[in-house]
């Protein structure tokens, strides 16, 4: 992965402008959600993922570095994480997710934790 988790890795294959709205998200061990809301804001991308009825119509904030792949003929969004990772990550505060740094060290903090080397 790299070292910048709120950035796309060069091979996820996402152009920067690409929307991936209501694409769906696959954990390593299956399908999570769809993408509710994105950014490509250089330092700061992500995604809102809606995990529906998984767990309960939680939403949760995926920096951008969690993207393994972007698979645009079959609308999917492939992330390093499994499913139980993102069920335990900080739930999405919409009120916070932009400007404030310290939700997203909260959130980077835990994915970063989590990763797969």
């Amino acid at each position: 992965m790299t070292d910048n988790i709120w950035g796309y890795q060069p091979t996820a294959g996402h152009t920067a402008g690409n929307d991936l709205i209501g694409y769906k998200v696959e954990a390593t061990d299956g399908t999570i959600g769809k993408v509710d809301k994105h950014s490509d804001e250089v330092n700061s991308a992500y995604l809102v993922v809606d995990t529906g009825v998984w767990i309960f119509g939680k939403h949760v904030l995926l920096p951008a570095g969690t993207v393994r792949t972007v698979d645009e003929a079959e609308r999917k969004v492939f992330v390093d994480l499994t499913k139980d990772q993102i069920k335990g990550s900080p739930e999405f505060d919409k009120d916070k997710h932009v400007g404030d740094a310290g939700y997203h060290e909260q959130v980077g903090g835990y994915y970063t934790s989590h990763r797969r080397v």
